[in-house]
Parts: structure tokens; sequence; C-alpha cells
């Protein structure tokens, strides 16, 4: 594979500006593109965004226009899991036989909606995981950047030569990443963490710091997470209660007046991504025959904060 020199990313929110920016200035300005509908890009076109104080004014062009320099040859998908299958098929004319997708977005099904429709054969795995980025309006803020694991699944070995061309850009530009040996494994840890933190921070409409401190709110947390555990090992997910507790203490590390996406969504009275989290879990859980009674009521109340 041609070595990964464009990187084209889908969803200016929190993660979509944070690649942005980090790329922007390790591979050039000109090396990426923003994707979006042509809505969007007239929205986006002349303006200024800001991550940790610096302005960009980033290169925002049609999905469904080809590019003259080629396919995309790293396509991120950073958009809200709401809007992923319809913001899918809008870039089908970027990929071409080489082009690598990954998918920061939350959850455990974000890669087989994207795969079906592109081609799971473009499809690495990975977590994005660590960060405390909040993004309000046109500026994002963070503190820690976080790292991507990345990984390929063991029934798929063929798709080496694809992750050591991606693993190559980020030690190139020293994006922080760990090669994951069992990235099915991480990416339920990383749901699993989305499940607790995301949820109880947003029915709590608090931040980082209302699940970092003893309480019912922390109890809440650990326990709607401790129902992903069990139901990661009845689908043979080894997924542990020692996980559970790692994950604690990386939340427990994030700068306390942060706040997950989940809670920035509430505040801006967007939908929020509770199917891809509790709703998920309950519908999985009813196939997998358990309860998880903590997680039907995190579902209940934030889709009473939506009524609202």
């Amino acid at each position: 594979m041609d070595r990964i020199t464009r990187v084209s990313i889908v969803g200016m929110g929190a993660l979509g500006v944070l690649y942005g920016d980090f790329f922007a200035r390790t591979l050039g300005p000109e090396q990426v593109t923003f994707l979006a509908d042509r809505e969007r890009v007239e929205r986006y076109r002349d303006a200024t965004v800001y991550c940790n104080g610096r302005g960009w004014k980033f290169t925002v062009r049609p999905g469904d226009e080809p590019d003259r320099r080629g396919p995309a040859q790293l396509l991120i998908f950073a958009v809200k899991a709401t809007a992923l299958e319809a913001s899918v098929p809008m870039v089908r004319n970027q990929v071409g036989k080489d082009t690598v997708i990954l998918s920061v977005l939350n959850g455990i099904t974000s890669e087989a909606v994207i795969g079906e429709i592109l081609g799971m054969e473009h499809m690495l795995y990975c977590v994005a995981q660590g960060m405390d980025a909040v993004k309000m309006g046109n500026e994002l803020t963070y503190s820690h950047m976080g790292q991507i694991c990345i990984g390929i699944p063991g029934h798929e070995p063929w798709k080496e030569a694809m992750l050591e061309s991606v693993t190559e850009l980020f030690e190139r530009t020293g994006l922080p990443y760990t090669r994951e040996p069992d990235i099915l494994r991480r990416l339920w840890c990383k749901w699993m963490l989305n499940v607790g933190v995301n949820q109880t921070v947003m029915v709590e409409e608090g931040t980082y710091g209302t699940v970092q401190k003893p309480g019912p709110a922390r109890q809440t947390m650990k326990a709607a997470m401790a129902e992903v555990v069990a139901l990661a090992q009845r689908e043979g997910i080894q997924v542990t209660m020692e996980d559970l507790d790692a994950y604690v203490d990386l939340i427990d590390s994030l700068n306390p007046d942060g706040m997950p996406s989940m809670r920035q969504d509430g505040l801006a009275r967007r939908p929020s991504e509770v199917e891809f989290f509790a709703g998920t879990v309950i519908r999985r859980a009813e196939a997998a025959g358990l309860d998880v009674p903590v997680n039907r009521e995190l579902y209940r109340r934030i889709k009473e904060i939506e009524r609202r």
C-alpha cells in the first residue's frame, strides 16, 4: 500500500476537529479534508474552527464529489452515531481499492454499518479513548488527547498491510496509539465505559467530576458498566471486572470540569446516542436472557430528558 499522506474526515464535532487539528499540524493543512453534504459545505466553507486556541479554516468539500488527487487514503468517520447511516452513502465516491476506513464513533456497531455500504474489506477496528475534548460552538478545548487503540480481528489476518500503513502514519506523526491483540474486546471495553459515564453524567446533568467522587452517581455509573461486563461474557467477549476498574481509573484521570459528548448533546438540545448505549445493551441482553435494570432506568430517564 502507498504511504498515507492525506486524511479525510467525516464529521466536524469534537473528535473530528481534534484529529483535524492534529493532522493539519503534522501533515500540513492542505493534507486534511473534511467531507460533508452540500448544505454543510456552504455553512463551513469560510468558517474558522478553534482547537485549544488554534484557528483553522479547514478544507471542506462535498462528500459526493471525487477528489482530483484520487480516492481517500485514510477516511475517518467522526460523526454522531445518530447521523452515521445518512453520512456513509454520501462518501461512496471517495473510496478506492486501497482506502482504509476508521470509525472513532462510540458503540460496537458502527464498523458493521459502514462496512455494509462501503465494504468491510476497507475497515480497520479502532477505539478512541482517554480524551476529554469539549466542543462548544466552533471552539474545541482539551487537556488530554487520549489515544487510538487499533487492531484487526483474528479472522482477518489479510488486513495486516492495512494496519501497518496506518500505524506507520501514527508513528510518523506522533499520534498516541496502542496496537491491540484483541481489538473486539477493546471495543467492548470502551463501549462499557461510554454506557457508564456518558449516560450517568447526562442524567445527572453534571461533569466528569460528578462521577469522580463517591456517591450515588458513581455507583450508577459502575453498575451500568457491570451490566455490560455480564453481557460481554454471555456473548463470548472477555471483558472483566478488572477492566471495569481500569476504566474507572481512566475516568478519574480526566479533567473534572470536562464532560462526555452525550452531556454536550443534552446541553445543545440534540438527540443523544442512547440507542447505541442503553438501547443496544437492552436489546442484546434480551436476546441473551439477561436482566439489565440499571440501563433500563438510564434509558427511561434519558428519553424523558429528550422529550423535554
